[in-house]
């Protein structure tokens, strides 16, 4: 069967994205693909090779767009450093506001990888790894700056507190998953500000 005429690559793999995003690489099957996409069988592989392939791209699209979101707020020099922390938290919990199903977040694509397919996938860890480097990128400058400015305690290793936040970040998106609220969310927000400003 020919992909259709009105076949929409990119509106395929958002709709794939989302399909993997809500369960998982393993627990996506073809058919929740096909469904999710509007393409049959056929069509998913002509255009997108295999099962792993589109998840592959679906995961690419997922990181651009989630670090281009992330780089925006921790690259903009007309904000602070703890500004851009602050804005970088709000962003991660109105993220977990808007992609709520059954009254749980929907957590964070990347996270969710990483705890599903750990290791055991040489081409998604490169994946991951290159886009976590460009993250811990952004929040060291962010950091140094910070602590520069005595905005940030300057007893604690800046590669440490990069960590911290980007474990937040990630505790803060399980927790989602998990029935936080945004209150809950908010609160351990201003927790991670509070330990590196106090």
């Amino acid at each position: 069967m020919a992909r259709p005429k009105s076949f929409d690559e990119d509106r395929a793999l958002d709709a794939a994205m989302h399909a993997f995003w809500a369960n998982g690489y393993h627990a996506t099957s073809t058919q929740d693909l096909c469904a999710a996409t509007g393409l049959g069988r056929s069509s998913v592989y002509h255009a997108f090779v295999s099962k792993h392939e589109l998840f592959t791209r679906a995961l690419t699209r997922y990181v651009e767009s989630m670090t281009a979101g992330h780089l925006a707020i921790l690259e903009d020099d007309s904000r602070s450093a703890v500004d851009r922390v602050r804005a970088l938290l709000a962003f991660v919990v109105d993220g977990e506001q808007a992609h709520r199903r059954d009254g749980r977040g929907l957590g964070c694509l990347s996270v969710n990888t990483v705890v599903e397919l750990g290791g055991d996938d040489a081409v998604v860890a490169r994946l991951l790894d290159r886009d976590r480097e460009r993250r811990h990128a952004a929040l060291r400058a962010v950091v140094e700056r910070g602590q520069r400015d005595g905005e940030f305690r300057t007893g604690q290793d800046p590669a440490h507190l990069v960590r911290f936040l980007d474990s937040v970040v990630a505790g803060m998106r399980v927790a989602s998953q998990g029935g936080a609220d945004r209150a809950d969310l908010e609160g351990v927000a201003a927790t991670a500000l509070s330990a590196l400003t106090g």
